[in-house]
């Protein structure tokens, strides 16, 4: 096992490897996979054709690797590809660098984590970053790492928060023009949400963007900090103080347009939960928000849900995509709408629900693209007796319609394959007051399922139209993420172990493989010598068995694991 040893990498050293071109085209390229989402648009699509409709049947595994030891919790990681080797991240900050065509260990990191993490939501990690001859990816004390993809050896190490405070890193980081680019997790703690950009090379910060108004933003040049404007107007939105601590936390990681050249991040629920403590739209709180990459300027904003009460987030990723001669992007938000949105200013082209029962609002208002709310709010608890305000019963719940799992979108068929759950939740609302390194939630609640038959459900989603072609129910709820090919396929995960693949046009099931433990992870495939592969990470957990309250109780028979599954069609079967 390479701990790694610090030391620093020369210019000359990073000249090799990763390019920021061949990143940029990762999307196209299908001998390896380079990013995150298979490309930094992420619309997780591949033009490989070889595994198709007409023989996914006969689709086997190639090799397995187990990732070992105890620490078998939720595995949410997506593979990286290239050189030979797979890079994949597992739970409590560990990494590995595989063999891809044996499946042997080439080298194994282990993040020291000391003892007082506070992740929110399970030791999960999402995947690394390439760049030159580096893997870079953040950890559950709030740390970027780089390692040598050769040896696995630290070449750099950057703190981007203090633990202590709540603070921690589950996503795959965004390469963006040399720049690795980062949110950060611990929305329930307080902390101030930002996007951050450093140095690929060498791990120096470039710039800091707060996703809480009010909030100063800050560049580096030639190591000297100079502030670099206010994210919006300071005591707009937020109450007194407590935009200093409104949460925000941008912890799923963003997407890429080279055409807009423009990042696109989602930022989380507001800090508390409870809104009766800070009235006002809470920006730029569970919000879609636009980036400049070389300023970290805000260039647009849209908000989802304003002065959220419910957690609803706002972290969905917004994936670019082309209709019509048009640029646009996708969200299907947690509070149960699948947002379009004009991806070169945020005008609201859409919102349509996409999960059966959403009870919080009724539409959102085209001309203000403000929700229509219900009024189902939880009660102010200082205008009770006791100890909580009144609970109201709403849905969806605020683990949500669609969670991190991400979607995909294949642009033959002009779909997004959307991973969505169907449940609600009692909430209530607390007092409650800041203490760094404490939750600060200020509320109470109680996920139930909406179905005897089914909680989660594949749909494909036309995003013209809102409407749903066709939707492939699921007993537990789904918490991995789905990818689509040219072969006219989705893959995606279960919490009963399965990897499946369906018909991208009419949803039917062609195939599926019990992988041993739960799938909430994120599916991928490449070529190589010829032949197209798929592979996808296994292992239950998540936010789902800690969070999930009568829904949890409904799974808690699903066995934990640990483990990445490599699957081919074998030549004597070939088509």
């Amino acid at each position: 096992m390479a701990l790694g040893t610090l030391f620093l990498a020369s210019s000359t050293a990073m000249a090799a490897g990763v390019s920021w071109e061949q990143i940029k085209n990762d999307q196209q390229s299908t001998d390896n996979v380079l990013h995150v989402g298979m490309g930094t648009q992420m619309q997780r699509f591949s033009p490989l054709d070889k595994i198709n409709t007409d023989n996914v049947e006969h689709l086997y595994p190639a090799w397995a690797f187990s990732f070992g030891g105890e620490k078998q919790r939720g595995q949410e990681s997506q593979p990286l590809v290239h050189d030979g080797k797979m890079f994949v991240t597992g739970s409590y900050s560990r990494a590995w660098a595989i063999d891809v065509k044996t499946g042997e260990e080439i080298w194994q990191y282990e993040q020291r984590l000391p003892d007082g993490i506070m992740p929110c939501c399970d030791v999960v990690n999402r995947g690394g970053a390439l760049y030159g001859d580096l893997f870079i990816f953040g950890t559950l004390d709030a740390k970027l790492v780089a390692l040598d993809q050769e040896t696995g050896d630290v070449v750099w190490s950057e703190t981007m928060a203090d633990y202590k405070e709540g603070y921690s890193y589950t996503a795959a980081p965004l390469i963006v023009n040399d720049m690795v680019v980062t949110g950060v997790s611990g929305g329930e703690f307080g902390v101030l949400g930002r996007v951050e950009a450093r140095d690929a090379k060498t791990g120096e910060m470039l710039w800091s963007r707060p996703t809480v108004e009010g909030n100063m933003g800050y560049v580096w040049k030639d190591g000297e900090k100079t502030e670099n404007g206010i994210s919006g107007t300071r005591g707009e939105t937020w109450p007194g103080d407590m935009y200093k601590r409104g949460g925000a936390a941008t912890w799923l990681g963003g997407t890429y347009d080279p055409e807009t050249d423009l990042i696109y991040f989602g930022a989380g629920n507001p800090s508390p939960w409870n809104s009766h403590m800070r009235p006002g739209d809470n920006l730029f709180s569970s919000s879609m928000l636009a980036i400049e990459p070389e300023t970290g300027k805000i260039a647009w904003h849209y908000q989802k849900t304003p002065h959220d009460a419910w957690d609803y987030d706002g972290t969905n990723m917004c994936i670019p995509f082309d209709s019509d001669g048009e640029k646009y992007c996708a969200s299907a938000d947690r509070n149960g709408f699948f947002y379009v949105l004009d991806r070169t200013n945020g005008d609201l082209e859409s919102a349509t629900k996409f999960v059966n029962e959403v009870n919080w609002a009724e539409k959102v208002d085209m001309e203000t693209g403000r929700p229509v709310e219900t009024g189902k709010r939880p009660g102010d608890p200082s205008e009770t007796e006791g100890s909580k305000g009144e609970s109201v019963f709403v849905t969806p719940s605020f683990l949500g319609a669609k969670n991190w799992m991400p979607m995909s979108y294949n642009p033959n068929t002009g779909l997004f394959y959307v991973p969505t759950n169907e449940w609600g939740m009692d909430i209530w609302n607390e007092p409650i007051t800041y203490k760094a390194g404490a939750a600060y939630l200020g509320a109470g609640f109680n996920i139930q399922p909406l179905n005897e038959d089914y909680i989660g459900a594949v749909r494909a989603i036309d995003p013209k139209t809102g409407e749903i072609k066709w939707e492939a129910k699921n007993n537990a709820p789904l918490w991995s993420g789905t990818m689509t090919t040219a072969g006219g396929l989705v893959f995606y995960g279960t919490p009963e172990g399965y990897l499946k693949a369906l018909d991208a046009e009419t949803g039917e099931e062609l195939w599926k493989f019990q992988t041993g433990s739960g799938v909430v992870g994120q599916p991928i495939t490449w070529e190589m010598d010829g032949d197209q592969y798929v592979s996808v990470t296994s292992g239950w957990g998540g936010a789902v068995p800690l969070w999930g309250g009568e829904v949890a109780k409904r799974v808690k028979f699903l066995n934990q694991g640990g483990s990445v599954w490599v699957f081919k069609i074998p030549d004597g079967l070939k088509q």
